[in-house]
């Protein structure tokens, strides 16, 4: 428990020793929705849901891999509660899961690109959990001044201290009326227009 509650003080940290910008919607409603974010950009991303939820009242599709479990226990100390699975282990379970739990009126927060990528592409999961348990989504893109950035398939970043965290969070989106194909994309570009 040592490793996700030290992950915990360093989301904080980080947070306390940057400064912050949100361009951002001041309210996203009382219905429930998905946000969603990049992998790769999933560290910072329990301040952005907390500007619209307080106390959260959320759950998160993790994987049922390693690093899905050590994420999973670190985001607990946000009280932030989570649904096992993805689209390469127990992806059903947790798709019938999620829609249950939206239904439930929970929040749901998903990484598209997760949990192995490939990077930047969206999986058909959020399209249609969003279809079935008639919600919107909303797109949370995460941009550090200074960071840290790992070698790993999602380009995993770390913010540095005493820069700059840029939150750009997306008005609701509705794809109840678009194809798959067509809301994967949106919410592909959407998730890359602040990229640089």
């Amino acid at each position: 428990m040592i490793v996700p509650f030290l992950g915990s003080l360093l989301i904080r940290f980080l947070y306390l020793t940057n400064k912050k910008k949100f361009h951002a919607p001041s309210s996203l409603g009382e219905k429930n929705f998905i946000m969603a974010c990049w992998h790769g950009e999933l560290l910072m991303i329990p301040y952005a849901y907390t500007k619209y939820r307080k106390p959260p009242h959320v759950k998160l599709l993790i994987s049922e891999h390693f690093d899905g479990n050590l994420i999973a226990k670190t985001l607990n100390f946000f009280k932030f509660e989570t649904i096992r699975g993805s689209s390469s282990r127990g992806g059903t379970k947790a798709l019938i899961a999620s829609i249950k739990e939206i239904k439930n009126g929970y929040d749901l927060g998903i990484t598209p690109d997760g949990p192995k990528g490939p990077r930047h592409e969206v999986a058909d999961g959020i399209v249609v959990m969003a279809q079935k348990a008639k919600v919107n989504i909303v797109l949370v893109e995460i941009k550090a001044s200074k960071f840290w950035q790992l070698k790993s398939w999602d380009g995993f970043v770390i913010p540095k201290p005493f820069g700059t965290i840029t939150y750009y969070i997306s008005d609701l989106i509705d794809v109840s009326e678009m194809s798959l194909n067509e809301a994967k994309s949106n919410i592909r570009e959407g998730l890359l227009k602040h990229e640089k």
